[in-house]
């Protein structure tokens, strides 16, 4: 049995293809399918069931793949430290992001962290809340930047900035000429709009109006807090955002932005990784250089 023949047997268990499989893995397909018929052979058993359209994993191919991720883990692992305790500067390091954060916290970090270590490559996944989670959980990030709470209970975490959100609204509401902070249950009947499902926001959003003693109203969803904030300045409804946002320049297409309390709701951006997991230097290089920068930015 060959670490490769693992990462064979793991790459057909995510396509369910034998095709994609091997595309992704970079060999012919010919040679993939006799790779896992030969360990079969050896381990005795059938890892999957090939029907005419698809692949799936018998009882022992997914035990089989829950162990295999965790040898080819250690494996990584090992390697890591080992390239540390030599001293090498060199490394890739992947860092997952949600897009609100990675636009406006990555462009401060990435420059001081790539004049300190030139050598390390730095690749950025951006995605869902969700998403993010399990590709943190199953180690296909070293870290990534997400908000409290968390729901995989295998991901360990540090704070990183606890951020106020605010209300963004159309400059022409009602609320525009609001004395003080607004008030939640003011916003009992206002249309929301609001991130799309997976997305840690839109929770947010969703929890905070549910404290309140309401649902929101929602009427738009998006992919993009810029589109939302393009809607909500466009008058077609409120919206919650973290108060990151409201540093950007001013266009048209910019709503006008409200202070929420009293206490002003916040969130806390968090750096998670999975728990257990070795943290590289390049990691732990990539948290200091992070926590620094963005401390002297939002609280210098």
């Amino acid at each position: 049995m060959e670490l490769r023949q693992l990462q064979y047997v793991i790459q057909i268990a995510k396509e369910k293809n034998f095709s994609r499989a091997a595309e992704k893995l970079h060999i012919a397909q010919p040679s993939l399918s006799q790779q896992l018929s030969k360990l079969e052979k050896e381990i005795g058993v059938l890892l999957f069931r090939r029907t005419t359209n698809s692949v799936e994993l018998t009882h022992a191919g997914a035990v089989f793949v829950h162990k295999a991720q965790t040898i080819l883990d250690a494996s990584e692992q090992l390697k890591q430290e080992m390239e540390d305790m030599a001293h090498m500067r060199k490394g890739r390091l992947v860092v997952g992001s949600l897009p609100i954060t990675g636009s406006h916290v990555l462009p401060l970090v990435l420059p001081v962290f790539g004049s300190q270590y030139p050598e390390i490559e730095v690749v950025l996944i951006e995605d869902s809340s969700s998403k993010l989670e399990q590709l943190t959980a199953s180690g296909e990030t070293d870290i990534s930047l997400l908000s409290l709470p968390l729901s995989d209970p295998a991901l360990a975490w540090e704070p990183l900035i606890k951020e106020e959100i605010c209300l963004a609204v159309p400059e022409r509401h009602s609320l525009a000429q609001h004395v003080g902070p607004v008030d939640l249950d003011e916003l009992r009947s206002e249309p929301f709009i609001v991130l799309k499902k997976g997305q840690g926001f839109r929770q947010i959003t969703v929890d905070l109006c549910e404290q309140a003693g309401f649902s929101p109203n929602i009427v738009f969803e998006s992919s993009n807090i810029e589109t939302i904030q393009s809607l909500v300045a466009a008058g077609m409804g409120i919206a919650f955002v973290p108060k990151m946002i409201t540093r950007a320049p001013r266009s048209e297409f910019t709503p006008l932005y409200l202070a929420l309390g009293d206490p002003a709701p916040s969130r806390t951006l968090v750096i998670a990784s999975r728990k257990g997991r070795y943290l590289s230097r390049a990691a732990e290089a990539f948290i200091r250089t992070m926590k620094r920068t963005v401390e002297q930015h939002y609280n210098g």
